[in-house]
């Protein structure tokens, strides 16, 4: 068994969004996004499915031309190999669930773009 808090030694950064991984089990991996207001993950894909939930704050969710405002409670899951971006329109709090093949890294790697 294993457990883990979204909002115990929360952490934001000025200068990007911060990524810190919550559980990783036999099936999928858990990931906490810490936005401040306005930041962004650049337009990215992955080849797995995933889902995000708004944990706290308002996220823009970009898919092609579409958009989709993420409020707290909000989820919203992705298949694999589909152009997404994220933008916080307020200090936000995100929680990412990923299958088990896909990796913090990659990610992390978002970052960078």
């Amino acid at each position: 068994m294993q457990t883990a808090s979204f909002y115990k030694d929360l952490e934001f950064s000025d200068e990007c969004v911060v990524i810190k991984p919550m559980l990783d089990s036999d099936f999928g991996k858990e990931i906490r996004i810490a936005f401040q207001d306005g930041q962004v993950m650049k337009e990215h894909k992955t080849k797995f499915p995933i889902t995000v939930m708004t944990m706290r704050g308002s996220i823009k969710f970009g898919v092609g031309e579409k958009t989709v405002i993420l409020n707290e409670g909000d989820v919203i899951a992705l298949e694999g190999n589909v152009m997404h971006e994220l933008k916080a329109l307020a200090e936000s709090v995100v929680r990412l669930s990923l299958h088990k093949s896909d990796t913090i890294t990659r990610v992390k790697g978002v970052l960078k773009l």
